[in-house]
């Protein structure tokens, strides 16, 4: 039985996340107590209330005997770039990056201290690659936790430990932290596969990659978006004449 640690377990993906590893010993992270304790109570799991803003509390989540850390805890506030202040920026950058930077090196640590491997699964986002108004800090976060993903998995790899992420599209969640509109839900949710995610699609890829068919997998980002990376579907064709190519036309 693996031990598993899932930050950000109390809604959404991180709990559809903690109950995918239903079978194995659970300790989840939240800073909404009382959604996690009642996530917890059906698994049989480990409560830590606290605020992953806060280094201290990020670094003692790791016990030695963790075997997956999974970095699913995020939030993404709407803050116009000409509203944005140090704080509102910080804040993004604490709980989605820096966070994970410190459960990862905590972890890392415990495992070489212990001479076993281990595996760690970071939760991104489309965000990383697109930007979107309102969400410069989320974005940017985004981003860099990607590179994050990469730089772990070179420094921790020769030490048997990978490191890879999962980047969802838009899935509908119950969030009272970080809440959407309908009119940005039906406005982002277009893809190839014409429906939104679910947070069970994204828990299956997390397993996955946490696992033994997965074990020549590091550094990895996998887009799990119903393939919104791909393109967007929904266009129109650009040319709206005959299909056929004239002979000795040329194209760009």
């Amino acid at each position: 039985m693996r031990h598993v640690l899932v930050t950000g377990a109390a809604s959404g993906i991180g709990a559809a996340i903690a109950a995918r590893f239903g079978g194995d010993r659970l300790t989840l992270a939240d800073v909404d107590g009382d959604r996690l304790a009642a996530v917890a109570a059906g698994l049989g799991a480990e409560c830590r209330v606290g605020d992953l803003a806060e280094a201290r509390f990020a670094e003692s989540l790791v016990d030695s005997d963790v075997d997956v850390l999974v970095n699913a805890a995020g939030i993404y506030p709407a803050t116009p770039l000409l509203e944005m202040t140090a704080a509102a920026w910080d804040r993004v950058q604490d709980v989605n990056v820096r966070a994970a930077m410190l459960t990862t090196v905590a972890f890392g640590r415990r495992c070489v201290a212990a001479g076993r491997s281990g595996v760690v699964v970071n939760i991104s986002s489309g965000a990383a690659t697109r930007a979107r108004p309102g969400a410069a800090h989320y974005a940017t976060s985004k981003a860099a936790l990607e590179m994050l993903t990469k730089a772990c998995a070179v420094e921790l790899g020769p030490h048997g430990i990978r490191v890879n992420a999962v980047s969802p599209g838009f899935v509908t969640v119950d969030s009272s932290a970080n809440p959407v509109t309908e009119e940005y839900a039906a406005a982002v949710s277009v893809n190839p596969l014409g429906r939104r995610g679910r947070p069970a699609d994204i828990a299956e890829a997390v397993h996955w990659l946490a696992g033994e068919q997965a074990a020549w997998i590091t550094g990895a980002v996998l887009r799990v978006d119903g393939g919104s990376t791909a393109g967007a579907p929904g266009l129109p064709l650009h040319w709206d004449g005959a299909t056929a190519v004239q002979e000795g036309s040329s194209h760009v």
